[in-house]
Formats: C-alpha cells, sequence, structure tokens
C-alpha cells in the first residue's frame, strides 16, 4: 500500500503559496524538494490532476479486484484507497475553487 508523503506536500504548499505571495527568500523551498526551478504553475497543476487521476484509478481497480473476489483484495485497503482517491479530489476541487475566485477578483480590478 501506498503511504501518502505529507512532507513533500507541504513542501509543494508552501512553495506555491511563496510564489503567490512573491517572496524570494522562500522560494528556495522549491530548490530543496529537488524539483527543477524553472516547473511552471501549468505543469504543477497538470502534475496534480494526473496525480488525482491515478489515485482514482487504483481506487476503481481495488473496487473491482474485490468486487470479483481475487486473492489478495483485502476491504481495508480497498477502503483505504477510496478515501485517498476521494480526499484528494476535494483537495483539488478546493484548489480550483480557489483559482477561479482569485481570477475573478484580478478581473474585478479597477485598471
Amino acid at each position: 500500500m501506498d503511504k501518502v508523503d505529507t512532507q513533500s506536500l507541504m513542501l509543494q504548499m508552501r512553495a506555491l503559496s511563496a510564489q503567490a505571495q512573491n517572496r524570494p527568500e522562500d522560494n528556495q523551498l522549491v530548490e530543496q524538494t529537488g524539483e527543477a526551478k524553472a516547473q511552471g504553475f501549468s505543469d504543477l497543476l497538470k502534475q496534480s490532476i494526473e496525480s488525482v487521476n491515478k489515485e482514482q484509478g487504483k481506487s476503481r481497480e481495488l473496487k473491482e479486484a474485490f468486487e470479483s473476489g481475487e486473492e489478495g483484495a483485502d476491504l481495508t485497503e480497498v477502503m483505504l484507497q477510496a478515501q485517498k482517491a476521494s480526499l484528494s479530489f476535494q483537495a483539488m476541487t478546493q484548489v480550483r475553487n480557489k483559482l477561479v475566485e482569485a481570477y475573478k477578483d484580478v478581473m474585478n480590478m479597477p485598471i
């Protein structure tokens, strides 16, 4: 069973927050994670969506394996993976909502 790498997730979130606030002293967090310096926001967003899709795919596969009665398909693993997939989707939805809200705020700013 895969473990959620919360440390890496927190470092990425802090780096994005620092970039959004344009604080160069905190942008070094991206360098500490070993990721490329030139990684753009769109690349990060694409990777996040692919990660959520991967989690949902794993969940679907485990559910189907359990339903068909395959050996090694443990109910606890199925339920944990389903919760991981749900949580990652909810997090992605919240990020999307914040991005849309920020876009609307920028569009409503006077010139």
